[in-house]
């Protein structure tokens, strides 16, 4: 069985497409939204709540 030239990249292209799928989106859709969630939660205390103001 002969091993062409090609087959280390694209071994390397594998590996680096599952690193991406499997590690790298998953963290920087979860810093993403909790970034947000971060950026919404210091505007609400600089704001105030949404919703009418008094009672």
């Amino acid at each position: 069985m002969e091993t062409s030239p090609d087959q280390p990249r694209k071994r390397r292209e594998i590996l680096l497409f599952l690193f991406i799928t499997v590690v790298l989106f998953p963290v920087l859709s979860v810093m993403i939204v909790g970034g947000y969630g971060f950026a919404v939660w210091i505007y609400q205390m600089i704001a105030g709540p949404p919703g009418p103001a008094g009672g």
